[in-house]
């Protein structure tokens, strides 16, 4: 079986350079994500053009998520090395934008007097620190280290989101978007989003003109407005580093599996991101429990998981790569499709208001009854927008998924969905014409086989609006 559950690596200083980005795209690598809170715009739009042009090279098919910073605050660089913060020590915290040392921490965020009192608990780099605001003075917060740890880069600092005054999208999020936008990147993730409205800010075209808008859910708002925040974007994120700050640690497992069910059952592709791998920054394998994380993860029926600092600044990024796609390859293997089958009963699965998504959520559901039936290996799916493959990788089939379309833009999102093997597809016409030469391509890139039985969905030609046919058809 080949890997179902996508994986989205992390580019940064480790692995930026051509060399690492082809191995790591030969390793498994499915979608590069590019975080803009570290480093200048130019240097990721850079590394954007690199990805595109070594993918190229590579003839495979790597989407590319651009993450927007968002009104997270950090902490000025500690510089080059690592720094250590011993706990039981005693730290201040102020404005500032250049240096953080081990004892005077500077915090690129102007309202941090204002947002942040004495008693106040401060986790920085995702709970790695953890400080007790003791006191306040007119130019700083002083604080006791209550749990030390090692920080490095720009870590971080967890102010609970109904405290902080920053809109998002922020200013500055709006001037890489506009930068982005017109390379032509094929996803953008949206920090710290709390409602849909969040969202709808953003402004860009609907995909696939525009990108794929991924909320990321790391506020406790967000969770309350989770339904409305699924209905308008286009995937989510599960971002575990700043929803377990939000949340108490044991609800977090449960949150993680809440948020994947939802998205599923309203068609959108879910990633599970934040220290899967985490150990495997400075190790060469990781640990039993990150294993099982990332197999708990994918039998949850994450779309994608997701690598951070592992990639981008760990010792070796090709061999995280590799261990991801090794784990989940495995779980894959295991996961329980005809349990998934009674799951989904349970979840609204399909519209009811009569109209295109209704016909294409029917005829998907009944591509996966036949297809589950005949024990049939592969489902053709072609579809202008993507909208149709989405909703047949929800169902989690056995069947391989060939998403075709003759979008450019639409072939690129799809390297986020669940099982998918994402095709550009030039044909048009008449459903028969559409369907033979679906057949024929597939044939031809040697996904099935001569005399194969598949299944196909389509519109009726290539103007319908939905996906109206299911055919059972022998590859010639």
């Amino acid at each position: 079986m080949h890997r179902r559950t996508k994986i989205v690596a992390t580019i940064g200083p480790a692995s930026a350079d051509e060399a690492t980005l082809r191995a790591m795209i030969r390793a498994g690598l499915d979608v590069a994500r590019l975080g803009l809170a570290h480093g200048s715009l130019d240097e990721a739009l850079e590394r954007y053009h690199r990805i595109r042009r070594v993918a190229d090279d590579e003839g495979r098919r790597v989407g590319i998520l651009v993450d927007l910073p968002g009104p997270k605050v950090r902490l000025a660089s500690f510089g080059d090395e690592p720094v250590e913060i011993p706990a039981g020590s005693r730290v201040a915290l102020r404005v500032g934008f250049e240096r953080s040392t081990a004892t005077d921490l500077e915090v690129a965020y102007e309202g941090l007097l204002d947002d942040v009192q004495p008693g106040d608990g401060l986790n920085l780099g995702d709970g790695r620190v953890v400080l007790t605001v003791t006191d306040k003075a007119d130019d700083k917060l002083v604080a006791d280290v209550v749990h030390g740890g090692v920080l490095s880069g720009r870590p971080g600092l967890h102010i609970p989101s109904d405290r902080l005054r920053m809109a998002t999208p922020t200013p500055d999020d709006f001037a890489a978007l506009d930068a982005f936008v017109d390379a032509g990147v094929d996803m953008v993730a949206v920090s710290f989003v709390r409602s849909a409205h969040d969202i709808r800010r953003v402004g860009t075209e609907p995909y696939p003109r525009g990108p794929l808008i991924v909320a990321k859910i790391e506020t406790r708002a967000a969770v309350d407005n989770l339904p409305g925040i699924i209905e308008t974007a286009g995937a989510i994120m599960v971002a575990r580093g700043d929803l377990g700050n939000e949340c108490s640690i044991e609800d977090l497992p449960h949150l993680q599996k809440r948020i994947i069910r939802e998205c599923i059952a309203g068609g959108r592709p879910v990633i599970t991101a934040t220290q899967m791998l985490e150990s495997m920054i400075t190790s060469p394998t990781p640990t039993r429990a990150e294993a099982s994380d990332v197999a708990n993860a994918v039998f949850d029926g994450s779309s994608a998981v997701m690598l951070s600092a592992e990639t981008a600044v760990g010792i070796d990024p090709v061999n995280v790569v590799r261990t991801m796609s090794r784990i989940a390859r495995r779980a894959d293997e295991e996961f329980d499709y005809g349990r998934w089958a009674t799951q989904l009963a349970e979840l609204h699965m399909t519209s009811n208001d009569q109209g295109p998504r209704s016909v294409t959520d029917a005829m998907t559901m009944a591509a996966w009854r036949a297809t589950a039936e005949l024990g049939i290996q592969t489902i053709v799916c072609i579809s202008g927008s993507g909208f149709t493959v989405r909703s047949m990788a929800r169902f989690r089939p056995r069947a391989q998924i060939i998403g075709l379309s003759a979008s450019e833009a639409t072939v690129q999102q799809l390297t986020l969905s669940w099982g998918t093997v994402p095709m550009l597809f030039e044909a048009g016409g008449s459903n028969e014409e559409m369907v033979t030469a679906a057949l024929r391509r597939a044939r031809d890139t040697g996904h099935v086989r001569p005399g194969e039985l598949v299944a196909v969905l389509a519109g009726a030609d290539s103007r319908s609006q939905a996906t109206n046919v299911l055919r059972l058809e022998r590859v010639p």
